[in-house]
């Protein structure tokens, strides 16, 4: 269905016309094309479609994953990473029966231990060296190249125990070895946290850098938060990963006001946290809003910084001859009483809401799921 979107805010993008017209091969075109339905956009923002870096969707492959339909395009997300559900041994079948099939563009990092999330926590993914086999990892990856877009180690104490920054480094190696970013959750020691940030480059992405875990968070010393600034200069790419343990009110405000922005807003949403306190991306943003970041700072860690890691179109995505990809979303006045992952609340007096998004020619409308 050719379509034509006008009456929009662009945000977001380099350069947008204001009227966006889009063939029925999905692409965007300079001119009307014939019979193209007008959409209405009412005044509200117009960016890139939402990315959203960290979820996990590999739904009946592991215990904790939501359908890849519930972290996208009804709650305004067009693309998304998830992180680390599989290892080499179960990628398969995230491909064949996530990644492939679905209208949102699903890519993944994938996980340094074999058997991924099958049984999160319940039955680490890292327990000793069997857990890891390095050749069949490499394998998967350049058998998957389209998709892969990292590797994913959680170096956190209730993963790894005694191992500490070992999986970690194997991990690096990897990722060095496959010209690929490493995403590291962070978390509880054993390893420290500083340990973790010794072996990161440029490219590297730290989930869950506003987690407010004694031991484990980038306020612990003022030391530590002046390397987590410094590596964030130097292009390590701090990212949200809220979770239901990993986002804290106070930290970030804290770094946000010390200038310590994120690169990338990601929900890390999973089952046990969809129904609270994470719900969507919108919620996450309006969070991340409320702590003292920029909104043109959000809609950009959450369009063209993480698309840019899926290898897609971001600030250039309304150019002629790109595919649609869009969302539309308001930000609206209100009263919403928020909680963060250490049961905190906060009044959002400013709220994300997603309209609708585009992909190709294909219109869908799109809403917050929750406080």
């Amino acid at each position: 269905m050719a379509l034509s979107i006008t009456n929009f805010r662009a945000i977001g993008f380099a350069d947008a016309p204001e009227v966006i017209h889009v063939g029925d091969d999905g692409l965007v075109t300079a001119a009307a094309p014939e019979g193209a339905e007008v959409i209405d956009g009412q005044g509200v923002y117009l960016s890139p479609g939402w990315c959203d870096l960290h979820v996990h969707v590999w739904h009946g492959g592991t215990d904790i994953s939501v359908r890849a339909s519930e972290a996208g395009r009804e709650t305004g997300v067009t693309a998304m990473a998830d992180a680390g559900s599989a290892g080499e041994a179960s990628f398969h079948g995230l491909r064949e029966y996530v990644i492939d099939p679905q209208v949102e563009t699903v890519k993944a990092f994938l996980n340094i231990g074999s058997i991924g999330l099958v049984a999160c926590n319940r039955v680490p993914e890292l327990i000793d060296l069997r857990s890891i086999d390095v050749d069949r990892t490499i394998a998967v990856i350049e058998a998957n190249r389209d998709v892969i877009c990292g590797i994913k180690v959680r170096a956190s104490g209730v993963i790894v125990g005694a191992w500490g920054i070992t999986p970690a480094k194997i991990a690096k190696r990897v990722a060095e070895i496959c010209e690929l970013p490493l995403m590291v959750h962070v978390g509880e020691p054993p390893p420290l946290i500083d340990e973790v940030f010794d072996i990161l480059t440029p490219g590297d992405i730290v989930t869950h850098c506003f987690n407010g875990k004694k031991a484990g968070s980038i306020r612990d010393t003022a030391a530590l938060f002046a390397q987590a600034q410094r590596l964030a200069a130097e292009g390590v790419r701090m990212d949200i990963g809220h979770g239901v343990a990993s986002f804290d009110f106070e930290t970030a405000r804290v770094a946000v006001a010390e200038g310590m922005l994120p690169w990338s807003i990601s929900t890390d949403l999973h089952i046990r946290n969809i129904a609270g306190p994470v719900h969507d991306m919108a919620t996450t943003l309006s969070k991340v809003l409320a702590v003292g970041v920029p909104l043109e700072e959000c809609v950009a860690a959450v369009t063209a910084r993480p698309r840019s890691v899926l290898g897609l179109g971001g600030v250039e995505g309304a150019g002629v001859g790109q595919k649609a990809d869009f969302t539309l979303f308001d930000l609206e006045d209100g009263d919403l009483l928020a909680t963060d992952s250490q049961g905190t609340q906060m009044t959002l007096d400013r709220v994300f809401e997603p309209r609708m998004t585009v992909i190709g020619a294909s219109v869908k409308s799109a809403g917050r799921r929750g406080a």
